[in-house]
């Protein structure tokens, strides 16, 4: 289902395909966490696992290239604008994993494991293939949304997602 562009994407002239900025975990909505971020960095020198960096307009946004969430929560702590808030019982975010399988090498008969072995809650699984290389499979409902397979996937076949109820 396409949503259209939002009023800051129209206004910034990015009409295209490209894909939001994906915020730190607990924020709330893209327009209440644009309304308080007031761009300290606090987030960002928090963040135990440096995936915060500064994003378009100083905000702060996840790169998994540097590695992954581990939902320590130290980026909420360290908000001082509310602009990140996490509630009992909320989810970090409706994050998960996907697999370009094309672009995995087990579709040009490479074995390949690593993103399954950086999966912490085994939601990426190589069920036995019959005379081929196992090729992975993910469970988005054990999927977390943390990152932690994207970094050290060779051929970049694994991105992130907001996940469309």
């Amino acid at each position: 289902m396409d949503q259209g562009i939002s009023r800051r994407q129209f206004l910034r002239g990015d009409i295209g395909n490209r894909r939001p900025a994906l915020h730190p975990p607990w924020f709330q909505s893209e327009q209440r966490f644009l309304a308080h971020c007031d761009q300290c960095g606090d987030c960002l020198t928090a963040c135990e696992t440096g995936i915060l960096e500064r994003g378009e307009g100083d905000y702060p946004q996840v790169n998994f290239h540097n590695g992954e969430c581990s939902f320590c929560a130290a980026c909420v702590q360290a908000c001082p604008t509310g602009a990140l808030a996490r509630q009992p019982g909320d989810a970090p975010w409706s994050l998960h994993a996907s697999i370009n399988t094309e672009s995995c090498l087990a579709s040009r008969g490479v074995l390949c494991l690593v993103c399954g072995e950086h999966c912490a809650t085994r939601a990426i699984r190589f069920p036995p293939a019959a005379f081929a290389i196992a090729a992975p499979i993910l469970n988005r409902t054990a999927c977390t949304g943390c990152g932690a397979c994207i970094a050290p996937c060779p051929v970049h076949a694994i991105t992130i997602v907001t996940e469309v109820a």
